[in-house]
């Protein structure tokens, strides 16, 4: 058995794909099972995995019609074999050290989940740009072994299923496994979401292995015509919850947050003219949660319950009253920026 499975989910992805498979296969960890899942690219991805594993036998190719994120992560899962599963992105790299390091806290804490900080990345007239990002906002809850269901706030943390390992034990004991909506996107959050909730021993690292690309533009953040992903992807998890209630019990506050920051930000993401149309959405969502007292007035800012509040009694004047604001923010944030530039010419 492996030490740890990396499951590397490919969709036309050739330009990227090598950088992502040289930062896998030159792990310091080398007891490691690479399981590549070709969802049907019509590219030459297929070929490349095809040529690492000629010369890699640690290497494990899926080649499947094309069925979606979803299905193809849950193949993945199935194939896999290590004692903890990694995730890799493949227009993303990791650090060379990532897997010995995360496993060997993994292992000697007996840990169900680990996670670590990353770096968002661009590439601007071939200089690469990386953003430190960590999980932890306010820099607590690092190094020390955490049960969510003690300390729900790692809920809270930045949500990605790419910067840690999982204990396989427990994805296989509980199921844990991807939504398999065809043609959907954000399939992540429900895994993410699953492995919180079932997780006794989780572990946050202060240092930062992932490389994680935001300018392909082939990626779901920038597809601005899925417009209801998002929201599928948490019906998924509130009916998980729903079977659940010994874990509803504890995170369904955590679950209502997570969800209505993240349909903010689609709202953000998807193309204007379909906006008013996802405001009348969140306004039904939003009355629903409310009449089962499943948010919490505490739990938000003052902004994101004005927000809710406003959308639920009328998403046209919200709509309205959101691009005014908007507007108004960028153009604050303008005035500042600029400001700053002019004490800096003048050395203020």
């Amino acid at each position: 058995m492996a030490k740890v499975s990396i499951i590397v989910p490919i969709y036309n992805v050739e330009q990227y794909l090598v950088e992502c498979m040289e930062s896998i296969v030159h792990q310091t960890l080398k007891d490691i099972e690479i399981i590549c899942v070709n969802d049907g690219s019509t590219d030459n991805s297929l070929k490349i995995v095809q040529d690492y594993a000629q010369k890699d036998n640690r290497i494990v190719i899926i080649d499947k019609q094309n069925e979606g994120y979803g299905k193809g992560m849950n193949d993945g899962l199935d194939k896999a074999t290590g004692e903890y599963v990694g995730i890799v992105e493949p227009d993303d790299y990791v650090d060379l050290h990532m897997y010995e390091d995360l496993y060997k806290i993994a292992h000697e804490n007996d840990l169900d989940v680990i996670k670590a900080d990353f770096y968002r990345f661009v590439y601007k007239n071939g200089t690469l740009i990386a953003t430190y990002n960590q999980l932890s906002k306010d820099g607590t809850g690092y190094n020390q072994i955490v049960n969510p269901k003690e300390h729900p706030q790692v809920f809270r943390y930045i949500l990605n299923t790419w910067s840690g390992i999982y204990k396989r034990e427990m994805l296989e004991k509980y199921h844990i496994r991807h939504n398999t909506t065809p043609g959907a996107s954000f399939q992540d959050n429900g895994f993410w979401f699953q492995t919180f909730a079932w997780a006794e021993r989780m572990y946050f690292v202060n240092r930062p292995y992932y490389m994680n690309r935001r300018d392909n533009p082939n990626s779901s953040v920038n597809s601005k015509s899925k417009v209801y992903c998002m929201n599928e992807e948490y019906q998924f998890i509130h009916e998980f919850l729903d079977r659940n209630p010994q874990l509803k019990e504890y995170f369904i506050y955590e679950y209502s947050l997570k969800r209505v920051r993240n349909y903010f930000w689609n709202y953000g993401r998807i193309a204007k003219e379909f906006r008013l149309e996802y405001l009348y959405q969140l306004s039904k969502e939003f009355k629903e949660a409310m009449n089962l007292k499943e948010m919490r007035e505490e739990d938000f800012t003052k902004l994101e319950w004005q927000k809710i509040t406003r959308i639920i009694e009328n998403p046209k004047a919200a709509y309205k009253w959101m691009n005014t604001s908007a507007r108004i923010r960028k153009t604050k944030n303008f005035i500042k920026r600029r400001i700053r530039n002019v004490k800096k010419i003048l050395h203020i």
